[in-house]
């Protein structure tokens, strides 16, 4: 076979690399615009506000020319302020008023316009206001300089957007260009894209890996940080799977390609992670949903507003000022900025600790779990088991070594991690000779294996299953419960319908699994044990970390069941956290699904949630980040909505019979756009966030 039939080589360029560089490319132009427009509006509201200072301080500043006080000079620089700098808000607000509705757009461009204009009137036709009694004030400032605090507003937006994306881009600058591969022996660079499945790349110590593959020689330390979250350096060597864009410590090694494209994990994660950030939440739906009735209803104030002021004042003047006031201070900058911010900030502060939140809609609902459902195998242990014990039974009439061979032949067909357990040990205790040859084999899917092997029936599986066949299990019965005490899980073996020994199998619970459980605990959540395994073998694993409730001996394919149970008993949202193909139903049934990264692709393209180094502490701190998101969320609205609302009263002139206290467009403004950037800012403070428990293993 030619190197040319392993695999298709990818596209010229990675599909989620040209994807971001095409996003930072239209957020970098973004910018650009936003810079030069704030600008320009910022010097020529300068001007219009010196322009205006002999009328708002009431004495003649003999510095200042009267051509350059004069309203015509206003007009000229405030003109370009509005309608160039600030035309997106009119086209914005015109595309509404064409579809029927309203938005933020509407309130800054009716409130900048319609000063705009009533300082126009005043400007060229200032006898009609005077012949009236009327002074014929001019706003001018008022309007560029709402124009000049909103477009501020908008570029702390776009940067904060482009600071979320911080992380991402430091993935794909680690991705190096090329790629050392054998090609028939001899070693080419040649560029990444050009690299095919199934091709063997060599590393050398100091370098970064270029796509994802297994190793097949050598051995290395390699640092895997900034895609698991995991400080410390992973020994790798034949066998073991190493991941694009991770760095090379020591060592060198060669490993054959099994991704590229956009199939690599770091391709993934950057879709992922931009998924969440343009994903919408509940929280957020709503706010759209208030934005939608709240914009009409300020107009309508504002021009009752108007109304009230003119028929009790007569004075058209002092009714523009209320309702510009109005439309200008109701401006929800603020509420829109609340949701779409934090979630941006708390999406790229997850990836950089290895969490991938798969939407908006997981990061909101993983804060109001109850319940967390915990995987035994792969989940709360190594997922590595291995052969503790190994009993013959009296009256068996296969020696052991025969017997192991038997039992080998067979499990090797399996794909069940007990499985290559006990292959293992049997080729540590048999060596490596042929094996018989197997004529028939059956996997029961969370019973055993049945097959046929040099003319015998041979079964390999659990007690109960062998039980159910029809076999006598009473020799059987006190060996499987002292070794189910023992924290092992119990394979039996049966030949020609006679049990004649089991296996103990252990697999290691995670060192970091007392402390996940700990944590999730104080959190609230119950925490409950979710296993195939027997009810004793469970039950001391759970006691072993902490956990009160177990639900054992349930087959793969029930698990969705057991997780919809107990979200419809009211202990729900429910999350269920595996890493086996078995829990990909259970994951996507669950109201939170998260998956350790080290586990099955299916499990992970099933989850809402993947912890990327698989470490147990990643759970406790996705729900830690996702509750400080939320509350974060909820105190932007509040500050967002509850100064809209607390502010129109004032705007509309509420207090001005009483006190004569008259709130001036353009501070409504400076207090609108103020409120805009304390919403940004309070979003950035996400980018402290460090959980208590880290997901790489280190306790905060």
């Amino acid at each position: 076979m030619s190197i040319s039939t392993l695999g298709s080589p990818c596209c010229a360029a990675e599909p989620a690399a040209a994807a971001t560089t095409g996003m930072e490319r239209e957020l970098a132009h973004e910018l650009t615009v936003l810079r030069r427009r704030l600008s320009v509006a910022a010097v020529l509201t300068g001007l219009v506000v010196v322009a205006t200072l002999p009328h708002m301080l009431g004495v003649h500043l003999k510095w200042l020319p009267d051509w350059f006080t004069s309203p015509w000079t206003q007009l000229a620089l405030s003109t370009p302020v509005l309608f160039w700098c600030g035309r997106e808000f009119f086209s914005g607000a015109w595309s509404s008023l064409r579809r029927h509705g309203a938005d933020m757009n509407t309130l800054v461009a009716a409130g900048t316009g319609i000063a705009w204009l009533a300082s126009l009137v005043a400007t060229a036709f200032p006898g009609v206001l005077t012949a009236e009694g009327l002074p014929a004030d001019v706003y001018y400032e008022t309007a560029a300089v709402i124009l000049t605090l909103v477009l501020l507003g908008r570029l702390l937006e776009a940067r904060a957007r482009g600071q979320t994306s911080e992380a991402i881009r430091r993935l794909l600058q680690l991705q190096p260009p090329t790629a050392r591969v054998l090609r028939e022996g001899i070693a080419t660079e040649v560029p990444v894209s050009t690299v095919a499945v199934g091709e063997l790349v060599q590393v050398r110590p100091g370098e970064t890996l270029p796509l994802d593959g297994v190793v097949v020689e050598g051995s290395s330390w390699v640092e895997e940080s900034m895609l698991t979250g995991e400080p410390t350096p992973v020994a790798k060597g034949p066998g073991d799977g190493v991941i694009g864009a991770a760095m090379n410590r020591s060592g060198s090694f060669t490993f054959r390609v099994t991704r590229v494209g956009e199939d690599t994990m770091l391709a993934r994660i950057v879709e992922l992670v931009r998924q969440a950030q343009s994903s919408r939440t509940r929280v957020q739906r709503l706010a759209d949903q208030v934005v939608g009735w709240f914009v009409p209803v300020v107009i309508a104030i504002a021009i009752a507003t108007f109304v009230v002021w003119f028929l009790v004042s007569g004075n058209v003047v002092l009714s523009t000022l209320f309702l510009v006031s109005v439309l200008v201070i109701a401006c929800p900058c603020a509420l829109g900025l609340a949701t779409p911010t934090a979630i941006m900030v708390a999406s790229g502060k997850g990836a950089e600790n290895g969490l991938i939140f798969r939407s908006a809609e997981a990061l909101e609902t993983a804060g109001g779990l109850r319940t967390i459902v915990l995987d035994k195998t792969g989940t709360l242990t190594m997922g590595q088991p291995e052969v503790t014990d190994f009993e013959r039974l009296h009256g068996g009439r296969h020696p052991a070594q025969s017997l192991l061979a038997l039992v080998a032949a067979v499990e090797s067909r399996s794909e069940h991690p007990l499985a290559e357990a006990i292959v293992a040990y049997a080729s540590r205790r048999c060596g490596d000779g042929k094996l018989p040859a197997v004529q028939f084999f059956e996997a029961r899917t969370g019973s055993g294996v049945l097959a046929s092997v040099a003319g015998q029936e041979v079964r390999v599986g659990s007690p109960r299953w062998l039980q159910r066949s029809g076999l006598d299990t009473t020799t059987l019965d006190p060996v499987v419960a002292r070794l189910e005490r023992a924290a092992r899980s119990v394979a039996a073996v049966a030949v020609d319908g006679r049990i004649e020994a089991c296996f103990g199998i252990a697999d290691p619970i995670k060192p970091e699994a007392h402390a996940a459980v700990a944590a999730l605990r104080r959190l609230g959540l119950e925490v409950v044990l979710l296993s195939g395994d027997a009810r004793r073998t469970s039950e001391v694993v759970a006691a072993d970390v902490g956990i009160v409730r177990v639900i054992a001996e349930v087959r793969p394919g029930d698990k969705a069941a057991v997780v919809q149970q107990l979200q419809e008993q009211g202990q729900g949202p429910v999350a269920m956290v595996g890493d086996g193909l078995n829990d990909a139903p259970a994951l996507a049934r669950a109201a939170v699904g998260i998956a350790m990264g080290t586990g099955t692709d299916v499990a992970i393209a099933a989850s809402d949630i993947t912890v990327l180094s698989g470490h147990l502490g990643g759970v406790p701190a996705a729900i830690e980040l996702s509750r400080r998101t939320m509350a974060t969320i909820r105190q932007n609205l509040f500050f967002a909505f509850a100064y809209n609302v607390a502010g129109i009263p004032i705007a509309a002139g509420l207090l001005f019979p009483l006190t004569g206290w008259l709130l001036n467009p353009m501070l409504a403004g400076a207090a609108m756009a103020f409120s805009s950037v304390s919403v940004v800012s309070n979003a950035l403070r996400l980018r402290r966030f460090r959980p208590r428990l880290r997901p790489s293993g280190a306790g905060a």
